[in-house]
């Protein structure tokens, strides 16, 4: 009986019908990463300090400007960066009722001078950007919140990319992708509408259920519709795409100001992907797996006739080549020693892609410089990373191109932190290798998860491990934050280290170059074992009579 593959041949692998479905998902990706990493401008954290009103009004007396009025009414704080302005605390002075002067308020100020933090809120040099941070004066004791943003969403991720890869195997792929987009264009919404700072995170949570489970469905759905050697590179440009929505993402904020029309036109595109009901079939192979053969047989031939090819009649014969007779569980990736080693290596480099990767993003928006022309030098980091992923998987192998990226990015980071700031386009050159090498470690770990787990167990496995990807989200923001209050290059401290130890990791996974996808737990155990009697089996046929081998090959045992 003819196998989808088969009759793919046929049909095409990858013709102007898959190119059409191709070029529509992929841009699933580009706004996938202003919910990413938008909290860059969203979240932005401008310079502030206490609001005093009887000071405004003393100042104003006065004729102080600005950066005179700060220094008088402030208390200078010791930082990394020597003394500057307090931005939580103010004098406790009663300015109207004082005998403060004009000339030098200061001098009649003591070490002794009693100290509060902020009563009456804060005052903010918004330049010209409104951001949730100053809309819900969350900074100070507060500023903890801004990480919930982030982490919120994380939640979402783990939640969501487990539910909906679940309801896309029982309900189908393009289903699965057309209500997370629904669910995504009405969770985008509402948080751009949201009343406080609660509701705001509860359905961020909500936006990110969505979100990342459809992404993964528009994936699951266009490699299920390519042949298997187009896999891989239409899996790597897909992702490639998510660097197309950082490059856009700055210039869409530089417009938009205000975070909530930006979370706006984040999400108008999941509108617009509502219409992919029209554009998009379902997978064949998934209506196969559910014995639903006379649509599988439809599309197929409508995918067929856009790529102008004719169909054999093998199709009458079509079934599906994924007959799957073991039950996955999640203790087939720990009860033995190969598996388990790949499972704990996969689940460390899933969390310190996700840790380094939106770290190094998100920093950004704390260095002071201009984030918008910043955030695009880092986008455009992303495509070489692209390139050299194609360019070396299938000459060097994956191993020590995805061990070196990860030490790469590892020791930029330890470099960045101390680089001083008089050499700062040195110090940004080294930054932009580690962005460019976790870049590269973050693509690569998705494919190469699939490669080292065997057929009945891959997508459970793929989608265990990539969770602990979601666990360093919901962790980033904290370890980024936190820790930058303490000295702003410790976070780069931790990144490296963690870099680091997962590129080591990386080499005690076996190479995969050339080597076909397990099928069992014994191909994983003892892959020697596979490629000998499959050696064997070569052999036999080279001295079997030719006649005896034209129509049939043999079967491996």
């Amino acid at each position: 009986m003819a196998t989808f593959d088969d009759i793919l041949e046929e049909a095409g692998k990858f013709g102007r019908s898959q190119k059409r479905i191709f070029a529509l998902l992929c841009l699933v990706s580009v706004p996938w990463a202003g919910i990413y990493v938008g909290i860059v401008f969203q979240g932005f954290t401008p310079e502030h300090w206490c609001k005093d009103q009887a000071a405004k009004e003393f100042r104003e007396t006065c004729g102080w400007d600005l950066q005179d009025a700060r220094r008088h009414t402030i208390p200078l704080v010791n930082t990394s960066a020597g003394m500057v302005p307090s931005q939580c605390e103010q004098y406790n002075v009663d300015w109207n009722a004082s005998s403060l002067t004009c000339e030098d308020p200061q001098a009649n100020f003591t070490t002794s001078m009693p100290k509060t933090t902020c009563k009456d809120g804060w005052e903010y040099d918004y330049e010209g950007r409104v951001s949730f941070v100053t809309e819900f004066d969350l900074v100070c004791a507060d500023a903890w919140l801004v990480d919930m943003f982030q982490a919120t969403l994380n939640v979402g991720f783990l939640v969501g990319s487990i539910a909906i890869g679940y309801l896309a195997d029982r309900f189908g792929r393009k289903w699965s992708f057309l209500m997370s987009n629904l669910l995504n264009a009405i969770a985008g919404i509402l948080v751009a509408v949201s009343p406080n700072y609660t509701s705001l995170l509860v359905l961020r949570a909500f936006y990110g259920f969505g979100v990342k489970g459809g992404w993964v469905a528009g994936y699951v759905l266009l490699t299920e519709l390519v042949g298997v050697e187009y896999r891989r590179t239409v899996g790597v440009l897909y992702q490639m795409f998510f660097s197309v929505g950082i490059l856009i993402l700055p210039l869409i904020a530089y417009f938009i100001s205000d975070w909530r029309w930006l979370q706006v036109a984040i999400t108008a595109p999941y509108i617009c992907f509502l219409a992919y009901y029209w554009f998009i079939p379902e997978s064949p192979r998934w209506l196969l797996s559910q014995n639903k053969s006379q649509r599988a047989v439809e599309i197929t031939e409508a995918i067929a006739k856009e790529n102008g090819k004719t169909l054999s009649k093998n199709i009458e014969t079509l079934k599906d080549d994924t007959d799957e007779t073991t039950t996955a569980s999640l203790m087939d990736l720990i009860k033995t020693p190969k598996m388990r080693k790949h499972t704990f290596i996969f689940m460390f480099n899933w969390f310190t892609s996700a840790v380094v990767y939106q770290g190094l993003i998100m920093r950004l928006g704390i260095l002071g410089g201009n984030v918008y022309f910043d955030f695009l030098i880092s986008g455009l980091q992303e495509f070489p990373a692209a390139l050299l992923i194609l360019f070396t998987i299938e000459r060097v192998g994956r191993r020590i191109p995805f061990a070196t990226a990860n030490i790469v990015s590892g020791a930029a980071c330890l470099i960045t932190a101390f680089i001083p700031e008089s050499m700062f386009w040195f110090k940004t050159a080294v930054a932009c290798v580690g962005r460019l090498g976790i870049t590269m470690a973050f693509e690569m770990v998705v494919f190469v998860n699939t490669e080292l787990y065997p057929t009945f167990v891959r997508n459970l496995g793929v989608s265990v491990c990539s969770t602990l990807c979601d666990v360093g989200g919901i962790i980033v923001p904290f370890l980024l934050y936190r820790l930058a209050v303490i000295w702003l290059e410790l976070p780069l401290i931790i990144f490296g280290f963690l870099a680091f130890i997962a590129g080591g990791l990386v080499l005690m996974l076996p190479e995969t170059r050339g080597v076909p996808l397990p099928e069992t737990i014994d191909d994983i155990e003892f892959p020697n074992r596979k490629q000998e009697s499959s050696l064997k089996n070569t052999q036999l046929v080279n001295l079997l009579p030719s006649d005896m081998t034209t129509n049939k090959e043999p079967r491996v045992v």
